[in-house]
């Protein structure tokens, strides 16, 4: 009986590949993202501290010194947020495009895929067609025995 090949396989196979790889730069973005995003929340969280910090100080009794290193602080934790801020966007805007590229390459695969299905119910319908005619001539040379016989 006849084998069903599909005659771009060696494609499909490289845009599962693709996908694979697709799929596995998404996740790495998706990670960078979140970790960028931990990153952000512990500097707010440090910079939220020296503020309870400056806060404590200022209420209880005055030292300068110690107040002016706080705000100093807060202004450095302020500047690190802005810039990790700018660091989160930037590994926001590699998931989109991380994504896009995956959407992409999903499509391509589906379309392999779709043709593939094709290709394969046209090589059904072939084979139905020769085991028709196969059938037929079994029948007429069935019933031709039998006339003459």
């Amino acid at each position: 009986m006849a084998r069903f090949q599909y005659s771009m396989q060696s494609i499909l196979n490289v845009k599962y590949k693709l996908e694979g790889q697709a799929k596995s730069a998404f996740r790495a973005a998706a990670a960078r993202l979140m970790e960028e995003e931990e990153h952000l929340a512990a500097i707010k969280k440090r910079q939220e501290n020296y503020e309870k910090e400056a806060r404590r100080l200022v209420s209880s009794q005055l030292d300068v010194t110690e107040i002016n290193r706080c705000r100093q602080a807060i202004e450095l934790m302020k500047e690190a947020a802005r810039n990790q801020l700018v660091v989160v966007h930037i590994a926001q805007r590699n998931l989109e495009g991380a994504r896009a590229r995956l959407n992409e390459v999903m499509k391509e695969c589906k379309t392999h895929e779709k043709l593939k299905d094709r290709e394969f119910e046209e090589f059904k319908h072939e084979i139905d067609q020769e085991e028709s005619k196969a059938i037929d001539e079994l029948v007429s040379y069935s019933y031709q025995g039998k006339a003459n016989g």
